[in-house]
């Protein structure tokens, strides 16, 4: 009997061995799993702003008093639209005198100009003076010098008019208007802000600690109070080369407000309810 069960006992051993040797050389020849890519994704806080040129606040460039606003708030303008007009009764009668300085010029320079034909004739018909010849010259001279200095005069005067008459500068909608008839106001103060709200984006305000794993074409979230369940996609246009002071108080209490941020630009892959200004909630997310 035990000459039999221990050759059984042998090539149950045997079967065993081989049986793992090829379950083996099986795991070891199998493919190795791709890694799953790791995704990062940041938070930030944010707020909804025009690009560059889209938000203009128009000023005066004169001192007075405005006469006309032709907006309101909400009114969608175009480029060249008249938006308010300034007072300018004494620059525009400074004008009308200046012209007539002009005008009188010319007469002068008419009537010197005979004067010199005379002179001359009679000098060379050896009736008249060189003396006087030349005197009509210098008169004429003079003439046209004071020509030159009144038309100088209603160039410039001409300019200041024109600056009373306040156009936009671009299309837009008047975000605000800062101003109302009969207020007295100086040189550069503001009239209205127009912006183009077709062109807007979100900036972002990255922590610093984050600002190595951001980087372009990366994708984003954007939602906002008031919108309840509503997500905007985004992707990471423009990523500055410098930090800055943070702008936006932060939501969260325990947050420092003296943290320096990345301020990262964010274009909007389709159109949302947001109001230029507002605050958002944004979800990086960084392959």
């Amino acid at each position: 009997m035990k000459r039999i069960l221990f050759p059984l006992i042998g090539i149950a051993i045997l079967v065993v061995t081989v049986a793992q040797v090829k379950a083996a050389r099986q795991t070891k020849n199998a493919p190795t799993p791709a890694a799953v890519p790791q995704v990062q994704r940041i938070s930030a806080e944010g707020r909804v702003v025009a690009y560059p040129g889209s938000e203009v606040t128009v000023g005066s460039d004169v001192a007075g008093t405005i006469e006309r606003v032709a907006v309101h708030e909400k009114d969608a303008v175009h480029k060249g639209d008249v938006l308010a007009i300034v007072k300018a009764d004494d620059t525009r009668a400074a004008l009308a005198e200046a012209r007539s300085r002009v005008g009188e010029a010319d007469a002068d320079i008419r009537l010197y100009e005979l004067e010199v034909e005379r002179a001359k004739r009679l000098w060379q018909e050896d009736v008249g003076s060189k003396q006087a010849w030349e005197k009509s010259e210098r008169d004429v001279d003079a003439a046209r010098a004071r020509r030159a200095s009144a038309l100088a005069e209603v160039r410039r005067l001409e300019a200041v008019v024109a600056k009373t008459v306040i156009t936009a500068p671009i299309d837009g909608v008047v975000i605000l208007r800062s101003v109302h008839p009969g207020e007295s106001i100086d040189n550069g103060a503001a009239i209205v802000t127009i912006a183009d709200l077709k062109r807007t984006r979100i900036e972002a305000e990255v922590d610093e600690f984050d600002a190595a794993r951001v980087s372009l074409g990366g994708t984003a979230s954007v939602s906002a109070e008031g919108y309840d369940g509503q997500q905007w996609r985004g992707t990471i246009e423009e990523v500055p080369d410098a930090v800055t002071s943070r702008r936006l108080k932060p939501q969260d209490a325990s947050k420092p407000i003296d943290t320096r941020v990345l301020l990262v630009k964010i274009a909007l892959s389709e159109p949302t309810p947001l109001k230029l200004g507002q605050r958002v909630e944004v979800a990086l997310v960084q392959p």
